[in-house]
């Protein structure tokens, strides 16, 4: 996990802000998928959750970091 979260501290604010919109349209498309009983991977929206959590972590933590200079 830490090798995620590195990769994604080294991207700019533009790249999280499109990285976000990618991963939140992926688990909309997986989400509506599911509902409509094409596909079964539970596993892959976890997973989905979590690095849109990671990105939003992280483009707080440059926001805070803004705020303090």
């Amino acid at each position: 996990m830490a090798k995620a979260a590195d990769k994604i501290k080294n991207t700019t604010d533009a790249e999280l802000s499109h990285q976000e919109r990618d991963l939140a349209d992926q688990l909309f498309r997986l989400k509506f998928q599911m509902s409509m009983g094409q596909t079964e991977s539970l596993k892959k929206i976890r997973q989905l959750r979590k690095d849109i959590a990671r990105v939003k972590t992280i483009k707080r933590e440059r926001q805070l970091a803004g705020e303090k200079k």
